[in-house]
């Protein structure tokens, strides 16, 4: 994966960017700096990897001081910036890593929660919501799938993102790190689920989240994910997956990308596009992936919703093929100010004639809308599953936004309370601050923790 920061000089995870921020938990990258792809004749391009200095430059070059509190890290940005409610992000102290957990459990929690109110909206239009549901139409949690609470294939897609960026990480000690290739070997582990009558513990590289028997079910999987993970090979940016898939699978599962806040954000929106061509070739699919992406890295790094969509605008202008997801996200900041929030204002959101709003580019649009104008996250959530396009996405983007936002305490108690799955997405969650916050503390090339390897497997 090739990336370039803000002035155009490449930079990895471990290296610094605008603001002189280390990497995540101030762990450096592999020695040596380049890494090669562990998979050369997939085409894909190797990132380019920095060690961060000792003492990692600051704003105008001061100096933040280096890992403190048992190992933990500096934290993911630079000491001018903050992580929610005014927290100055030099150290990874007690409250910053609270609350960027807080916020790794609302992206979450949030996703699933607008994924499960949207499951029954699936299919109907507009009108026929209104006669099944009432002229609110949906306005709380529904049977769809069995039962109230049940997720989709939307969760359960980006709980193998989450697990794969975690093993990215912990691979890197291994000195061969190749992102996109972690991220494929978690969804191929997702494409087991979708055949597989349960866990196969032949398999050494399941960690725990393979092993959980509730995610062995089909829950309205897109065509584009099953048959761009029905086979081994790794699609790429040029030899992309299912080149005409534009629908809003991949950026569905893409909120996660959006949680390595240790990364700059052009190279969260890489990652992100790159994983999204693995089932989404076309580009408003994968760029609409890597927009989600650039927009819950800002909004967890504590930017407003507005300034985070701004940021996300500025770096898909330079991308190939942008202009249906820049323009896309120019009309949801143009509809708040165009009349009071609805179920019409929404529809109207969508670019193609049909009115559909069932490609990427719209349900990115619908969700960015609705989590502006939303009073709370419940009201958010509503106006995001009450149309004819894509409910499912629409939801579980906006759920995403809005608990990146506001933090898993800004979620409504009753809806969590039957939402399935929660366990197992809170337990994620907390591994993944724990492994951005606590990296060098579970492992390292020469020591490990034996019960983290044995969750998040380097093989």
């Amino acid at each position: 994966m090739n990336a370039t920061n803000d002035t155009g000089s490449a930079t990895g995870p471990g290296g610094t960017g605008h603001a002189g921020a280390p990497g995540p938990a101030g762990a450096p990258g592999p020695a040596g700096g380049s890494v090669p792809a562990e998979n050369p004749a997939a085409g894909t391009p190797a990132i380019s990897l920095h060690a961060p200095d000792p003492t990692p430059t600051g704003p105008a070059g001061a100096t933040t001081p280096g890992p403190v509190r048992g190992g933990a890290g500096p934290a993911p940005a630079g000491a001018n910036r903050t992580l929610g409610r005014g927290i100055a992000t030099g150290l990874w102290g007690r409250v910053e890593q609270q609350d960027f957990r807080s916020r790794v459990r609302g992206t979450l929690l949030g996703s699933a929660l607008g994924d499960a109110l949207g499951a029954p909206a699936a299919g109907l239009s507009l009108a026929a919501l209104r006669e099944a549901h009432g002229p609110d139409g949906l306005t709380g949690p529904t049977p769809a799938l069995g039962r109230r609470g049940r997720v989709t294939a939307a969760t359960q897609l980006t709980l193998f993102t989450v697990d794969g960026l975690i093993r990215a990480h912990v691979r890197r000690d291994t000195g061969a790190w190749h992102p996109p290739t972690d991220l494929h070997r978690a969804y191929l582990r997702w494409a087991a689920t979708q055949h597989d009558w349960g866990p196969d513990e032949r398999r050494k590289d399941n960690g725990w989240l393979a092993q959980e028997e509730w995610l062995y079910a089909r829950r309205a999987p897109h065509r584009a994910c099953l048959t761009g993970f029905a086979d081994d090979v790794l699609g790429t940016l040029d030899q992309p997956k299912n080149p005409t898939a534009r629908d809003a699978a991949a950026a569905s599962r893409s909120a996660p990308f959006g949680m390595l806040v240790g990364w700059e954000p052009t190279l969260a929106l890489q990652l992100s596009v790159e994983c999204a061509a693995q089932s989404h070739g076309h580009p408003t699919a994968h760029l609409s992936a890597g927009a989600v992406a650039v927009i819950v890295h800002g909004l967890i790094r504590g930017d407003s919703l507005d300034a985070a969509v701004q940021r996300a605008l500025g770096l898909l202008g330079a991308r190939p093929g942008h202009r249906p997801v820049t323009d896309a996200l120019q009309r949801a900041l143009a509809a708040v100010t165009q009349g009071s929030p609805g179920p019409e204002a929404v529809e109207a959101l969508a670019a193609d004639e049909a009115g559909d709003g069932c490609d990427a580019a719209d349900a990115l649009a619908t969700a960015v809308y609705c989590a502006l104008v939303a009073e709370d996250v419940p009201q958010g959530l509503r106006l995001a599953v009450n149309h004819g396009g894509d409910s499912i996405a629409a939801g579980a983007l906006c759920g995403a936004l809005l608990g990146a936002l506001h933090g898993e305490t800004a979620l409504p108690a009753a809806w969590l309370a039957e939402l399935e799955g929660r366990a197992a997405l809170l337990e994620l969650a907390d591994d993944f601050a724990l492994e951005m916050t606590q990296g060098p503390s579970l492992h390292s090339p020469t020591t490990a923790s034996p019960g983290w390897l044995a969750r998040y497997p380097r093989g």
